[in-house]
């Protein structure tokens, strides 16, 4: 690897640590067997038609499962589901409890987070060991109302409020 390259990925991976960014779980049914993954990726891509896409690596054990559903739940997190994000990160064991249910379209949803929505997947679009995945949404509930969960600097945080006046 050349030094200049060396340093791109560095400061890549350093650029990448500063942003801060919203989390969420996936979670998918596949085969009658519930499957999940904590996803900072997750974008907004259109509202009309409402869709949104994530991205992921096709060397998670997840893969073969959204590779192969038709649909997929997103789960936005509050602050007060930073254990639950760290159990669909972490653990092997993530289904495990009361903490989710099957809904529309058998695909399982958590319960007490921030909102979750239900969508088809469009799209798949490998790139080497990444795919970014299109869903366009066909049904979705919101939660209750409170601080987002955020993952910056390799760790989990809120948003602090500014102290400025419009």
């Amino acid at each position: 690897m050349t030094a200049d390259r060396e340093h791109y990925e560095l400061t890549f991976k350093e650029m990448f640590r500063r942003h801060a960014a919203g989390v969420a779980i996936i979670t998918v049914n596949y085969q009658g067997e519930p499957y999940g993954f904590t996803a900072t990726s997750v974008a907004s891509l259109s509202a009309q038609p409402p869709r949104f896409t994530f991205n992921m690596a096709r060397s998670s054990s997840s893969w073969p499962a959204v590779a192969n559903t038709t649909h997929i739940g997103v789960h936005m997190l509050g602050l007060e589901n930073q254990e639950l994000a760290e159990r669909f990160a972490r653990t092997k064991n993530r289904f495990g409890g009361d903490h989710w249910e099957l809904g529309p379209h058998d695909v399982p949803i958590l319960k007490d987070v921030a909102g979750w929505l239900i969508g088809k997947i469009q799209m798949r679009l490998s790139f080497e060991n990444n795919a970014v995945v299109v869903v366009e949404v066909v049904d979705g509930q919101v939660g209750e109302d409170g601080s987002p969960l955020l993952y910056h600097s390799g760790g989990y945080g809120q948003p602090v409020p500014l102290d400025y006046e419009i």
